[in-house]
Parts: structure tokens; sequence; C-alpha cells
């Protein structure tokens, strides 16, 4: 009797390393850019002089943010539809800060039922006025001696607009999630999602201006899946 439950115990602990993490695979990937590169206008902070005053060189568009070789920033890359496994979200908040007049970041991804913490470094007026569609909108007054404010998304839904009224230039896109495999890309065009179980998963790529493109991937633990997108201009 011992004997089989030793036995039962090391196929329990082969089991468990078979589908852990050791056995999880990734997906990496670039965003880049093609097409003729738009000159697009700084961004006019006159209206107030009090944002205006908080930088000394004019400040970039955020519409569309290119690196070396127009490879692209602040795409949200995340597998779309169901993942195997538990995912619980973070006790720790994820983060929106309203700095020089702007939002950081500019793009977000937020887990189901985390704690999203709104910061005001200006001591400005601002407010925060969200705008999804499958979770309640709100818009948050966020005045010059308030530092800062919670929120929270119960419902899982693709990416959606924060925006500050006060401040018409000020923008921001969040998107709220089951699960952790999403990655937000930096100037280098890079992502990278990685413990996903093995399996075929919709890839999604989304940009602002640009919308979505998607790709089918297969994750194994042998090696990471590929997959590349290329953003163009619409066409008139």
């Amino acid at each position: 009797m011992r004997k089989n439950l030793t036995t039962l115990a090391g196929l329990a602990v082969l089991i468990t390393l078979a589908t852990g993490p050791a056995f999880a695979g990734d997906v990496v990937g670039t965003i880049t850019y093609t097409g003729k590169v738009p000159t697009l206008k700084p961004v006019a902070m006159n209206a107030d002089p009090g944002c205006a005053a908080k930088h000394t060189t004019p400040v970039a568009s955020e519409v569309l943010v290119l690196g070396p070789g127009n490879t692209m920033a602040n795409v949200m890359v995340r597998i779309k539809g169901n993942v195997p496994g538990s995912y619980p979200a973070p006790a720790a908040p994820a983060v929106i800060d309203q700095k020089g007049c702007q939002y950081f970041p500019h793009v977000l991804g937020i887990r189901v039922g985390q704690p999203l913490k709104l910061r005001n470094s200006d001591g400005l007026l601002h407010n925060v006025h969200a705008l999804p569609k499958v979770n309640t909108p709100f818009n948050m007054a966020m005045p010059a001696n308030r530092k800062e404010a919670d929120a929270k998304f119960g419902k899982e839904e693709g990416m959606f607009m924060v925006k500050c009224d006060v401040h018409p230039w000020m923008s921001a896109y969040v998107g709220v999630f089951s699960n952790p495999f999403f990655h937000v890309t930096g100037k280098d065009g890079k992502f990278k999602i990685t413990g996903l179980p093995p399996g075929t998963y919709d890839l999604e790529a989304w940009h602002e201006k640009l919308g979505v493109q998607t790709a089918k991937v297969t994750v194994t633990a042998a090696k990471p899946a590929t997959a590349n997108f290329s953003f163009a201009p619409p066409t008139k």
C-alpha cells in the first residue's frame, strides 16, 4: 500500500511539472509602420498657461510614436479569448498619472478587478473621463489639491478612451483583461508575452488610429512563437 502511495505521489509530481510554468511558452514579435510617415504638429497647450509652463520644448503628438526603422510604440498586443488556467488579479494597482498635462502611460492594460490608481502630479485642475461601453463610465474631477483617486473595472473590455475635458488634447487608452497575457510596445516596437499554456491562440495588435490586426499563434514550450505586425496609413 505504501509503495502504491509513493508511486501515485511521484505521478502527481510529474503531472504538475508537465503542466506548470516550466512547460509554458512565449510569443514574441515586432510592430512596424510602413508607408509615408505623416508630419504631426506638436501638442498645443497654450490654452492653459499652467500646462504650457511645464514644458521647455515642444510636446510631440502621441498619435503615432515611432522608433528607429519605424518601429511602433503604444500598440496593445494581447491574447484574445479564453486561456486555460486561473489568473487572479494583482493586488497592486495599475497607475495612470496626469503629468505635464498628459496621461502616463498613453496605453495601459489592466486586469479585471485590479485597482487603478489615478494620480494628479500637476497640481492643476484635471478630470478623468473614462468612456468604456461594457463597464460603467465615470467622470472624476481632480482639482489641484486632489493628488490621487481610485477606480476599478469589473468586466473584461477591449480598448476604450480616457480623456480630460479640461484639456482636450489629453487622452489615454485602457483595456481591461481577464488574463495577464498582454504587452504594450515601446519605441522599439517589440513585444513579449510569457507563460502561456501550450495551445493555439488568437493574437491581437491594436493601435488607436490604425485599427486592429490579428494572427494565429501556436505556443509550445520548445521555442517562442513569433508574430510580426505591420501597420500602414489608411487608403483614401
